[in-house]
């Protein structure tokens, strides 16, 4: 579905003529980007507008459609804006320079931080599973970072079973979704969790104690022979 679906009647450019706000187009992208991430976390891409985003981002719609053609391309540029901070953010913990059990503690640390700090991600990646990551799986650039975050961590497993800090051998992809698993829940279902159990879960104490659980859960895992076939 492009920008001319049902209930945004804005429609693309009639010429290719470069709109008013392109002389600097680093800040215009920057600014789109910020406002379409902050209007498709709160609304979807289905309930996002392009009126509303250029609205919100102080610029000519048609200079949204100058630089990323359609609504579906826009939400995959805030999908890859989203996974290369965070993954930029991580390669600047410099885990190679730590004990494997100190970098595994900044690294789940600093994941669970990341998402209780940006909940817009945590609402981005709800959508995008709803669309069965049809944008992930177009973007050479999110699946290339990943490549890289594979590396990050089999290095730091490798590094602890070599000195005897962990005892249990695992693929890094299998750890990194254990990770996301315990890091991400809470705050993916912090409404239908925090109904049922009649208590705020994403309060300050219950997110501080989680961080904390998440982290020895994953060490205790790792330090942990794996039982006989």
């Amino acid at each position: 579905m492009d920008m001319k679906d049902r209930g945004d009647p804005s429609a693309p450019p009639a010429s290719p003529r470069r709109p008013d706000g392109a002389r600097n187009p680093e800040e215009s992208r920057q600014r789109i980007l910020d406002a379409a991430r902050a209007e498709f976390s709160g609304k979807g891409l289905g309930g996002a507008r392009v009126n509303a985003i250029a609205e919100r981002a102080g610029v000519n719609k048609q200079l949204i459609y100058y630089y990323y053609d359609d609504k579906e391309r826009l939400f995959g540029a805030v999908l890859e804006e989203a996974y290369r901070e965070i993954r930029a953010r991580e390669s600047a913990l410099d885990l190679d320079a730590l004990s494997p059990e100190d970098a595994m503690r900044r690294f789940i640390g600093f994941n669970f931080d990341f998402l209780v700090e940006n909940r817009s991600f945590v609402a981005l990646l709800n959508d995008e599973n709803l669309h069965k990551a049809r944008h992930i799986r177009a973007s050479e650039q999110i699946l290339a970072l990943h490549e890289t975050l594979g590396r990050t961590l089999g290095r730091t497993l490798e590094r602890g079973l070599a000195d005897g800090a962990f005892a249990r051998s695992v693929a890094p992809m299998d750890l990194y979704i254990l990770i996301a698993s315990l890091c991400y829940f809470s705050l993916s279902n912090a409404y239908t969790l925090s109904a049922i159990f009649a208590t705020d879960v994403t309060s300050p104490e219950k997110l501080a104690e989680r961080r904390g659980q998440a982290t020895e859960m994953v060490l205790c895992f790792l330090r942990t022979p794996e039982p006989p076939a």
